[in-house]
């Protein structure tokens, strides 16, 4: 069963796709079928720049398992750095 929900989020960052770099904008996230993993649902990220076309596009297909291991490897590599060391803001002092 799809769940119809897509979650979107305004990113800053960068991505490589087929015609090399380009800047993130926006992300989307969504439980759905998969258009190339063998599963039957995959939890579906979308990294893209709208404005520079369809091919500031990359799509990344995982299964709930390797999601929540990601979410999980995301969070402690960004604890294992000192405070704001990776944010847009710069970072923070201690």
């Amino acid at each position: 069963m799809c769940t119809y929900q897509t979650h979107k989020v305004e990113l800053a960052g960068a991505a490589k796709g087929a015609s090399g770099w380009f800047t993130l904008t926006d992300g989307a996230v969504y439980v759905d079928h998969p258009f190339h993993s063998t599963h039957e649902h995959t939890l579906n990220i979308d990294f893209t720049n709208p404005s520079e076309g369809p091919s500031a596009r990359v799509a990344v297909e995982l299964t709930e398992e390797a999601a929540l291991a990601l979410v999980e490897a995301i969070q402690k590599a960004l604890a294992s750095a000192p405070p704001g060391m990776a944010s847009a803001a710069g970072p923070r002092s201690a």
